[in-house]
Parts: C-alpha cells; sequence; structure tokens
C-alpha cells in the first residue's frame, strides 16, 4: 500500500472514528429514549439496515483503529478543535438543508429551539472529544502503548496533528 495513502486513511481515522462512535451514542441513546425522535412514524427501516447505518460503521472503524492503525498524537485541545468544526459544520448544513427542504433529518430537530439546538450540538462536540481521547486510550491499553514499562514498537509511527506520520 502506498505510504501516502495510508497516512491520509490514519488522518481521516482520526475524525470518523470518533464521529461513527458518537453517531452510533446519539442514535441508539436517542431511540431507546423515543424512536420517533430519530426516525418519522412513517419511516420504517428493516432492522439490518438499521444496524448498518447506526452501528456497523462504528464498530469496523473501532477494528480499523486497535489493529490497523499508528496511535494517535492528537492532543485534547486539539481534539476539541476538531469535534467543535465538524459539529458546527453539521449543524450550519442541517439548518442550510432545512431553508431549502422545509425538514429536518431527524425529528428531534423540530422539537428543539434553535438555542437548544445549539446546545446539542455543543453537547455533541464534548462528548465526541471524550470518544477521541477515550479511543486513543482503549488503543493504547490494546496495543501497550504509552503503557509504562511497555515500549512502543519499533518502526510504528504515530499519527501526527497535520495527518502526517511522525516519530512518536
Amino acid at each position: 500500500m502506498s505510504r501516502r495513502l495510508f497516512a491520509v486513511k490514519n488522518a481521516l481515522c482520526v475524525c470518523s472514528a470518533p464521529l461513527e462512535i458518537l453517531i452510533s451514542l446519539l442514535y441508539w441513546g436517542i431511540r431507546a429514549i423515543d424512536p420517533q425522535l430519530v426516525m418519522p412514524a412513517w419511516v420504517v427501516i428493516a432492522p439490518l439496515a438499521d444496524l448498518g447505518f447506526h452501528l456497523a460503521p462504528a464498530l469496523f472503524l473501532l477494528l480499523d483503529l486497535l489493529f490497523f492503525s499508528p496511535p494517535w498524537s492528537i492532543p485534547p485541545l486539539s481534539a476539541l478543535g476538531v469535534s467543535s468544526v465538524l459539529a458546527f459544520s453539521y449543524w450550519w448544513w442541517v439548518e442550510h438543508c432545512f431553508a431549502h427542504n422545509g425538514w429536518y433529518p431527524y425529528p428531534l430537530f423540530e422539537l428543539l429551539s434553535p438555542a437548544w439546538r445549539g446546545v446539542l450540538f455543543v453537547g455533541s462536540a464534548v462528548v465526541m472529544t471524550g470518544s477521541t481521547l477515550a479511543l486513543k486510550w482503549v488503543y493504547g491499553r490494546v496495543n501497550g502503548w504509552g503503557v509504562e514499562g511497555v515500549e512502543g514498537i519499533e518502526g510504528v509511527e504515530a499519527v501526527g496533528k497535520e495527518g502526517g506520520m511522525e516519530k512518536e
């Protein structure tokens, strides 16, 4: 595999794995409270498709992170920055689509005032940041990275802040 392609995959993983964990937590958590908050009553989705959309990506990206990726070197403040940019970009996109379509992708957004939608997206950014830090911790425990008394694997590089590869 190309070293550049591997670096791009790993840089994307720093964003996508925590994002998919967030999506799964929010979707299944809200769905457990009231399924009609995430899907209108008239929408029927097969259970296998529902799992495929809202659980499988998180599981596959978790497996990729744990077994096929180098460790992440993203610090907490940078993780919060990335999470905030993604959260507010999605919020802008949701509002932009609403302005054109006249409806939100999830019924929950209809029930929330703009201020409460803001609270939801700020909270999502914080949860995604926590997800990033938790994934770094789990990676370390599974792979022995950053664990006292266990040295890093020679030749394995951490994913840098800019998405490239750098020596830890």
